[in-house]
């Protein structure tokens, strides 16, 4: 269904602007991380050299953590508390074994003090970062006392840097969340839309068969009564009983045949805006005017699955829909791009099998092709008059 079509599409395009969130959160960290490691290289004792190696690689390893845990939809709060324990035990560690690093040739710890508080929002609404970088600031100035490090420089390379990092990192996440919330309110939407469609299709089968099931056990009541005195009033009872059950029975069936049917112009709608939400631009060419029920509820079903087959089957750019109508037939043609130049047409017609064979026994067809990395479907269905 429509509402299958767009959690599709809604999760590949979460799914690929997680990717990219992580891929460059991850970019900017590692490249800090660099930094403070030609400290490493510049230290003579192998000793120090080694602890400092085991500092960077523990902080490494929760900021690695971190960064999946940022860009997880919806990670656990325990989860999230250990982890910010963890950050801060770990960047407390750094301090015995980082600081001594290349002494005063190189600014080993304040290069990580940046990245330290660079690393914060990844765990940590925007407003702990200010005080958590002033505590690192300080720290980082203790160490290059210690170290023989001009201060005022560790303190401006860790305050600078860290607050700029720490910015621009806290808003790839703060985007990221947003998407997230967007994602699941259109998610809510279409369930609440599924609800109610099916709250209505209750209503109508209530309005539909309570006045019937009333008079029918009204009239089945009245048989029994009469069944032993007055025969015949009891057969006409029962009689007017089946025959309410009978007319109850072809109007649910009228019910839900008209529920199961596709709407044309709303299927048309509802594909195009699935399309557009997932990055793909769909033109389309509606029909110049209203078309038979019938024919509108074949074209319909084969849209709905050609819909599905573009998000699902290729990285279209683009789709286009057109309808053109002839002196007898109906024809509905949906084309897009993004399909691999490899790819068989018989790989996109699973479903449309199914539909060419639905058409075929109203007088209809489809068919399928694939060329340059464009992908047709052709759907042609006699008017009916």
């Amino acid at each position: 269904m429509v509402t299958d079509a767009l959690v599709a599409g809604s999760g590949r395009t979460l799914s690929r602007a997680r990717a990219a969130t992580l891929v460059s959160l991850t970019s900017g960290m590692a490249a800090t991380l660099l930094l403070p490691a030609v400290g490493l290289t510049r230290e003579p004792d192998a000793w120090r050299a080694v602890a400092g190696t085991v500092g960077l690689s523990a902080f490494a390893l929760v900021l690695a953590v971190a960064l999946y845990a940022a860009v997880t939809p919806a990670p656990p709060a325990r989860l999230r508390r250990w982890l910010l324990a963890g950050y801060a035990s770990v960047a407390v560690l750094s301090v015995p074994l980082v600081a001594p690093v290349a002494g005063a040739a190189w600014p080993t710890w304040a290069w990580l003090g940046a990245t330290v508080v660079g690393g914060l929002p990844l765990l940590a609404p925007l407003r702990s970062v200010m005080p958590a970088a002033l505590v690192t600031v300080a720290v980082s100035g203790a160490v290059a006392a210690l170290t023989g490090m001009s201060v005022g420089r560790s303190v401006l390379l860790t305050g600078s840097v860290g607050v700029g990092i720490a910015l621009v990192n806290g808003f790839q996440v703060w985007f990221w969340r947003l998407l997230v919330q967007a994602e699941q309110g259109r998610a809510a939407q279409a369930r609440l839309v599924a609800a109610q469609e099916r709250l209505r299709f209750a209503a109508d089968v209530h309005d539909l068969l309570g006045h019937h099931l009333t008079v029918i056990a009204l009239k089945s009541e009245l048989a029994a009564r009469l069944a032993s005195d007055d025969p015949v009033r009891a057969g006409r009872a029962a009689g007017e009983a089946q025959r309410l059950a009978a007319t109850a029975l072809t109007e649910l069936r009228r019910t839900v045949h008209g529920y199961r049917r596709i709407d044309l112009t709303e299927q048309l709608t509802a594909v195009a805006q699935v399309l557009r939400s997932s990055g793909v631009r769909c033109t389309v060419a509606p029909p110049d005017g209203e078309l038979p029920p019938e024919v509108a509820t074949q074209l319909a079903a084969v849209l709905r699955e050609a819909g599905t087959n573009v998000l699902r089957h290729s990285r279209a750019g683009w789709c286009r829909i057109e309808f053109t109508q002839e002196e007898q037939v109906t024809r509905m043609i949906v084309t897009n791009d993004g399909v691999p130049d490899t790819a068989e047409p018989d790989r996109h017609s699973h479903g449309l099998r199914g539909l060419a064979d639905r058409l075929a026994g109203a007088g209809g067809q489809v068919r399928t092709r694939c060329a340059d990395g464009v992908f047709t479907v052709e759907a042609t269905v006699p008017t009916v008059v």
